[in-house]
């Protein structure tokens, strides 16, 4: 029993590590088929959070039903939404990095601080999305955010052999600090990789917008 449940944990991370360094490396040209993924879980996320910052539900992060239930809701409205609209796809993700990293930092720093560091994550996300799209850096953007998240899912592949995965998706910073600052370390070198080799690999390559929703039925 013990072998089985070693190789099956062993196998679980070694695909972890292999889907975030695939996404590290090339996630802009998967970045269409990963929009309504990173919407559902941004969204569920962000919900859950929005539900512990302004209700103050002190069982913790995903710890109840309501929190379940929002998280789902507006997760599901984010993966529709990012699925028909591109620009959305792009603002969502853009928002979605400046959230995690408002967010991320304050709790880091204030870890009782649920509404402020939720007040600050919504501003910079609105902030980075919105100047986003107005300086029509998407691509740059999207390589950041893919090579982000490729490190991330490493990143939570190693925490997540030693914590919960609702810790881990309420403040990976945090928990990295508090355990092994090399985490923090191995996270921004394999992020910065990624984004080098992606605009490297990707100097000729140009994603195409859609609207899914106005195009015709064939």
């Amino acid at each position: 029993m013990v072998n089985e449940t070693f190789f099956s944990l062993f196998c679980a991370g070694m695909i972890g590590m292999l889907l975030g360094l695939y996404l590290a490396f090339a996630g802009y040209r998967f970045f269409l088929f990963l929009l309504p993924v990173w919407g559902f879980f941004f969204g569920l996320t962000f919900g859950a959070h929005t539900m512990l910052s302004l209700f103050g539900m002190n069982m913790g992060f995903l710890a109840t039903v309501t929190s379940w239930v929002v998280g789902f809701i507006i997760g599901a409205i984010f993966a529709v939404l990012s699925y028909f609209f591109y620009f959305f796809a792009v603002g969502l993700v853009a928002g979605s990095v400046g959230y995690a990293i408002g967010a991320g930092l304050m709790l880091a720093i204030f870890p009782q601080a649920n509404f402020l560091s939720w007040i600050v994550g919504v501003i910079l996300a609105v902030v980075v999305a919105v100047a986003t799209l107005a300086l029509n850096i998407q691509k740059i953007v999207i390589i950041i955010a893919t090579s982000v998240l490729g490190a991330g899912v490493v990143f939570a592949t190693i925490l997540f052999m030693f914590y919960p995965a609702a810790k881990i998706l309420e403040n990976p910073v945090k928990l990295a600090l508090q355990g092994n600052p090399l985490l923090i370390i191995l996270f921004l070198v394999l992020a910065i990789f990624g984004v080098v080799v992606q605009l490297q690999t990707n100097k000729h390559f140009e994603l195409e917008s859609y609207d899914r929703w106005a195009e015709p039925e064939v």
